[in-house]
C-alpha cells in the first residue's frame, strides 16, 4: 500500500525525528549495545506506548490515522513539550481542544447531604473521568487521605495504578484495576473529545504497562454494583458490597457506597474503623 502524502507524511516525519532525538537512557530503557542509527527504534517506542510495532510503523509511514488517545501517549513517550504536542495534533488533523476556561466540577448539594448522613460506611462521589469529588471520613479511613492529595491526583483510576497503599489495599488488585479501566472506557465512549481524559489515559499508559494493555483491549462496563475485597492495615480483611448511585441531573456524578452485611466480621470491622477514624466533616474538591 502506497504511503499517503501531506499531513500523514509530515506526521510520520515528525515522529521519526523525535524518536531519533532520544536515547534509550532518556526513556529508562537499557542501551542494548551499538546501533546502526541514532535514537530509539520503532519497537521501543511501540513498547513504551503499549501498542503493536506494526501499528506504530503504519503511523510513521502515513498509513494509519492516530486517535487523540494515542497521540497523548506518544507525546509523553517522545517527551514532547507543549508546542510540540500542539504541532503533533495539528499534523494528525486533531487540534488540541483548549477551552477558554476550565469549568470545575461542582459537587451537588444532594450528594453532600448524603455523604454527611453516611457515618458508618465508606462513600465517595465520583465525577467525570472517575475523579474523586468528595468523600466521607470512612472513605478516608479505608482508602487514603484524599485531602492531602493535589486535586489532579484525586482520581480513582489514577490512585489504583499509582498509589502503592491503594494498590495493596485490594486483595485482587488486577480484577479491580481491569474493572476500573473498563468503566473508564465506557466513559470515554460518552465523552470522546474530553482532553483531560486523553491526558489521563496517556499518562497512565506510559506509567503502567498493564493499563496500556487493558485500555487497548477496549473492554467496557457500566456495572453499578459488585463485591470488593480489601486487606486493610488496621482492621484486616473486608468483604464489602459496592453500589453506584447515579445522579439524575446528567452531571455524571455517582455516589459509590461500600456496605457490609450486618452480623459479619466485615460489618464489625467497619464499626471499628468508624470509631478509630472519627472525623467531624466530609471532604470535597479544593
Amino acid at each position: 500500500m502506497k504511503p499517503s502524502t501531506g499531513g500523514s507524511a509530515e506526521l510520520g516525519a515528525f515522529l521519526k525525528a523525535r524518536r531519533a532525538a532520544l536515547t534509550p537512557k532518556d526513556v529508562g530503557l537499557a542501551d542494548g549495545g551499538p546501533r546502526r542509527v541514532r535514537g530509539l527504534r520503532r519497537e521501543e517506542v511501540a513498547q513504551l506506548a503499549s501498542i503493536s510495532v506494526d501499528y506504530y510503523t503504519r503511523l510513521e509511514q502515513g498509513r494509519k490515522p492516530a486517535s487523540a488517545a494515542i497521540l497523548a501517549v506518544l507525546a509523553d513517550v517522545l517527551r514532547l513539550d507543549e508546542n510540540d504536542k500542539t504541532y503533533l495534533h495539528l499534523l494528525a488533523g486533531k487540534p488540541l481542544t483548549r477551552p477558554a476556561r476550565r469549568t470545575p466540577q461542582r459537587l451537588r448539594p444532594a450528594m453532600r447531604r448524603l455523604l454527611d448522613q453516611l457515618t458508618e460506611t465508606p462513600a465517595i462521589v465520583l465525577g467525570r473521568r472517575m475523579d474523586v469529588l468528595a468523600w466521607n471520613p470512612m472513605a478516608h479511613a479505608l482508602y487514603t487521605d484524599f485531602a492531602a492529595l493535589r486535586p489532579a491526583g484525586r482520581n480513582y483510576v489514577r490512585l489504583l495504578f499509582t498509589d502503592p497503599a491503594v494498590r495493596a489495599l485490594h486483595v485482587d488488585w488486577e480484577s479491580a484495576a481491569r474493572t476500573a479501566v473498563a468503566a473508564l472506557r465506557m466513559e470515554a465512549a460518552t465523552c470522546p473529545d474530553d482532553p483531560e481524559l486523553a491526558v489521563l489515559v496517556g499518562e497512565l499508559s506510559v506509567q503502567d504497562r498493564d493499563f496500556g494493555t487493558w485500555w487497548a483491549a477496549h473492554h467496557a462496563t457500566s456495572a453499578s454494583n459488585g463485591t470488593k475485597h480489601y486487606r486493610h492495615p488496621v482492621v484486616g480483611d473486608l468483604t464489602l458490597d459496592c453500589d453506584m448511585w447515579a445522579s439524575p441531573d446528567g452531571s455524571n456524578q455517582r455516589l459509590m457506597v461500600l456496605t457490609a452485611e450486618p452480623g459479619t466480621p466485615s460489618h464489625a470491622s467497619l464499626r471499628i474503623l468508624a470509631s478509630w477514624n472519627a472525623q467531624p466533616v466530609t471532604g470535597a474538591e479544593q
